[in-house]
C-alpha cells in the first residue's frame, strides 16, 4: 500500500473596502470613514496527488447570499482547477467590514466590491496552488478563553441577548462557551512554516460599532504571529461555533470598556496560545488527506397569519413611526423571510469535512449556538475538531431549543433565524456521520 505525499501552498491577499462603503453587522446604518487594519482573504491549498482541497480564510461578516458563493467557487475552479466544490469559504464574522448582501433595506449590496473580491479570491487560488509543495502537518489543542455566553434568562421565562445581569429577576446564562483552542501548521522539508490555521469560538466583535474597516482580533492575532514568525506568513483564522457567544463577560457584570482594548487583549491570548502550541506539537510526514461534502436539505419556519399582519402594519406605519430596530426586525427580518422563504420553506446547508491525520475541520453556514459545537467535538473521532461556522454561504443563527423557548434577538423567527428549532440537533447529526465516512478505514486493494 503507497502512501501519499501531501502537497500545500497558502497566500495572502488585502480586501479592503472602499472609503465611504457601508459597514455590515448593526441593526443601523455605517459608512467606513477609514481603514484601521487590512482585512484579508488567507488561502491554504492541500493535495495528495488524489484529492485536492482549497480553505480561505476570510476578514469578513459573512458571504451572505449562497448563490454568490457557488458562483465564485466556479470562477475559483476556472482559475485554479480546483474543482468548485472542494473550495471552501469560511469568514470570520467581523461587523467592521463591507456590505456583501443587503440585509438592511438602506444599505445595499456592494456589487462593486463583490466582483473585485470574486478576482481577488481566483488569484488568491491561484497564488496557493502554485506555492504547493511536499509538507508536514502538526496539530494540537489548548485553551484560551475569549468568549462568553451572551443570553441572559429571566424569571418570567424569557431571554435576551445580552442584559444586566444585576438585575433582581436575572435567572442564569442560557448556555456554555467553549475555550478550546485548535492549531493546524504545515511545514515545508526545509523546516519553512508554509501556513498557521487557528480555532477558538467567540464573536469577532470587540470594535464593533466603530466606523472603520477592521479585522477586529483576528487580525490582531494575525499580526501578532507575523511579528513573530515571518511577516508575511498566511494566517488562517476559523470561527467555531459562537452564535451565542460574545467578547463580553456577562457574569460577574464587568465594565465593558474600550472595544480597541479587548481586539487587544484576545489577539494576545490567541497568538500567545497558538506559539505555546505550536512549540509542542509533533509533526506528520504524508497526513491522510479526505474531503466530504454534504448538502443538507432542512426545514424553515413561516411566519403565522398574526406574525405576518404585525410585519406588515410595522412598514405601512414607517421607521420614524415605528423606530429603527423595531422597523428592521420586521421589514427586513420577519418580511424579507417571508418573501424568500414562504413559497418554498427549505434551506440547503453545505457541510464539509476536511481531514489531515488526526486534524478535523467541519463547517456549516450557520451562526451556531455553542452547544452544538461541543456536540459536534463530543461525537468527533478525530484527535483535535475544528468547528466552524459562517462557511460555503449563510443560513442565520441556529438556536438550541432552550434559547427558541426562552426568544429574543437570534431565537425569535426572522430571515437571519429561520431555521427550525430542530436545524440544530440534525445539523450535529449529519456532521458526525461525514466526520466518521472520512475516519473509517479504506479497504486495501
Amino acid at each position: 500500500m503507497t502512501t501519499s505525499i501531501l502537497h500545500a501552498g497558502a497566500a495572502s491577499i488585502r480586501i479592503n473596502g472602499n472609503i465611504g462603503d457601508d459597514l455590515v453587522g448593526q441593526l443601523h446604518r455605517r459608512i467606513a470613514v477609514r481603514i484601521r487594519d487590512d482585512l484579508e482573504a488567507n488561502a491554504i491549498y492541500l493535495a495528495d496527488g488524489t484529492d485536492q482541497v482549497l480553505l480561505i480564510s476570510l476578514d469578513l461578516c459573512g458571504l451572505f447570499l449562497t448563490d454568490w458563493v457557488r458562483q465564485s467557487c466556479q470562477a475559483i475552479e476556472a482559475a485554479s482547477g480546483v474543482p468548485a466544490r472542494n473550495v471552501i469559504t469560511a469568514s470570520s464574522h467581523t461587523h467592521t467590514g463591507p456590505t456583501t448582501a443587503q440585509l438592511l433595506h438602506d444599505s445595499p449590496t456592494n456589487e462593486r466590491y463583490l466582483t473585485e473580491l470574486r478576482e481577488a479570491l481566483c488569484t488568491l487560488a491561484r497564488q496557493a496552488k502554485d506555492a504547493a509543495r511536499p509538507a508536514e502537518a502538526a496539530w494540537a489543542s489548548g485553551h484560551a478563553r475569549i468568549g462568553y455566553n451572551r443570553r441572559l434568562c429571566w424569571a418570567d421565562g424569557t431571554h435576551s441577548m445580552y442584559g444586566d445581569a444585576t438585575r433582581p429577576d436575572f435567572a442564569g446564562i442560557e448556555g456554555p462557551d467553549d475555550p478550546q483552542h485548535n492549531l493546524l501548521a504545515l511545514f515545508a522539508e526545509d523546516d519553512t512554516l508554509i501556513a498557521l490555521l487557528h480555532n477558538n469560538s467567540c464573536h469577532a466583535t470587540s470594535v464593533e460599532g466603530d466606523d472603520y474597516y477592521s479585522a477586529d482580533f483576528p487580525g490582531e492575532a494575525r499580526r501578532l504571529l507575523r511579528e513573530t514568525l515571518r511577516p508575511d506568513l498566511p494566517v488562517l483564522y476559523l470561527q467555531g461555533a459562537s452564535g451565542d457567544i460574545s467578547p463580553w463577560q456577562m457574569v460577574p457584570r464587568a465594565r465593558r470598556y474600550d472595544g480597541q482594548q479587548r481586539l487587544h487583549e484576545i489577539g494576545a491570548t490567541l497568538a500567545a496560545e497558538s506559539l505555546r502550541l505550536l512549540r509542542d506539537a509533533p509533526r506528520h510526514s504524508s497526513p491522510i488527506l479526505r474531503h466530504a461534502w454534504q448538502d443538507l436539505r432542512l426545514p424553515v419556519r413561516t411566519l403565522t397569519e398574526a406574525q405576518l399582519a404585525a410585519a406588515r402594519a410595522v412598514e405601512v406605519a414607517g421607521e420614524a413611526s415605528s423606530g429603527r430596530a423595531h422597523y428592521v426586525l420586521q421589514v427586513d427580518g420577519a418580511l424579507r423571510l417571508h418573501h424568500d422563504f414562504h413559497d418554498k420553506p427549505i434551506d440547503t446547508l453545505a457541510i464539509h469535512v476536511l481531514r489531515i491525520g488526526d486534524f478535523a475541520i467541519v463547517t456549516n453556514p450557520c451562526e451556531l449556538y455553542c452547544q452544538f459545537g461541543l456536540d459536534i467535538k463530543r461525537r468527533s473521532p478525530a484527535a483535535v475538531t475544528a468547528v466552524t461556522q459562517l462557511a460555503d454561504g449563510f443560513s442565520g443563527y441556529c438556536p438550541t431549543l432552550h434559547a427558541v423557548h426562552g426568544g429574543g434577538y437570534s431565537a425569535d423567527t426572522t430571515w437571519w433565524t429561520r431555521l427550525t428549532p430542530d436545524a440544530g440537533y440534525r445539523l450535529v447529526e449529519a456532521s458526525a456521520c461525514l466526520l466518521h465516512q472520512q475516519f473509517t478505514p479504506t479497504p486495501r486493494s
